[in-house]
């Protein structure tokens, strides 16, 4: 009896290639805020999602808070922040943020929250709060909030930006033909409609994509021309990166080069500022973007 040869069909996961390298996070600032983050029993978008800069921003001390949980009741496909029904929010989360800010001593934060679809105000009030609470503890602080999608609750996204932070975010996060491989429980349009009513409210506009995951160079372009047509300021633009197995995979590793074209793309539309490059995220660089 003649045995066969055992063939492996699956595909190997795509290595990283050396411009995606990150250092890993050391130092006392990163040592700070750690504690801080432990000590107010806070969550962070850094820890969450995995950002590859958690070592950089903390080590400078910085993070983005995340307020309202950190279970959303949304199953994007890219995300590694954990889906489900989240418990009941904690009312006492804007002091505990608020002073933690403060403690830092930080001249830019920035916040954003899970998804809290099945509340009626989709966490407008503690949004609200959280955001007064910085200012009034912190009133030199300038924010930057990254809101979810409010479902076209136009009434929660005006409380949700009327406590008087200064840039207003809400990520895009990829080209129109990828929405239901990607955010299947959001909608491309809505998202747009989202950012153009922030802006008609006078705040400053900001949103971010991904690539990397299958779109083209012409979908990508069409976005900008979208983002412009619907009055977004800021725009960032970084490579996707798979978190687990259980997450899409990686279609291409971005060149850098690309995304310096992107960048001179983007400003040529008239954004205010681009921020574009294989380790950007949303928050990343914040601080430049007013």
């Amino acid at each position: 009896m003649i045995e066969l040869p055992i063939v492996d069909k699956r595909e190997p996961r795509r290595r990283k290639p050396d411009w995606l390298r990150v250092k890993l996070p050391i130092g006392e600032n990163f040592k700070k805020v750690r504690a801080l983050v432990d000590e107010y029993n806070l969550h962070t978008i850094c820890q969450s999602g995995n950002c590859p800069n958690m070592g950089e921003c903390w080590g400078a001390g910085t993070a983005t808070f995340m307020i309202l949980g950190n279970t959303c009741t949304r199953s994007c496909s890219f995300c590694a922040v954990k889906t489900g029904r989240p418990p009941e929010y904690d009312a006492d989360e804007p002091r505990r943020v608020a002073e933690a800010i403060s403690l830092m001593q930080v001249k830019h934060a920035v916040i954003t929250s899970v998804n809290r679809d099945e509340l009626k105000d989709r966490g407008a009030e503690i949004w609200h709060q959280t955001i007064k609470s910085i200012k009034e503890l912190s009133p030199t602080t300038t924010i930057e909030t990254l809101i979810p999608d409010v479902r076209a609750n136009w009434e929660a996204l005006e409380r949700m930006i009327s406590a008087g932070q200064e840039v207003v975010s809400h990520n895009i996060e990829t080209v129109e033909r990828l929405y239901r491989m990607v955010r299947p429980q959001a909608k491309y349009a809505r998202s747009l409609e989202q950012i153009k009513r922030t802006k008609a409210f006078g705040k400053r506009t900001k949103t971010g994509f991904m690539v990397g995951l299958g779109e083209t160079e012409d979908e990508v372009l069409k976005t900008m021309d979208d983002l412009i047509e619907n009055d977004c300021d800021v725009l960032t633009i970084g490579q996707y990166l798979q978190p687990t197995k259980m997450h899409l995979e990686v279609a291409e590793y971005v060149h850098p080069d690309v995304f310096a074209k992107y960048h001179e793309e983007g400003m040529k539309r008239g954004f205010d500022f681009v921020e574009s490059g294989p380790l950007v995220r949303s928050s990343y660089h914040a601080e430049r973007h007013l």
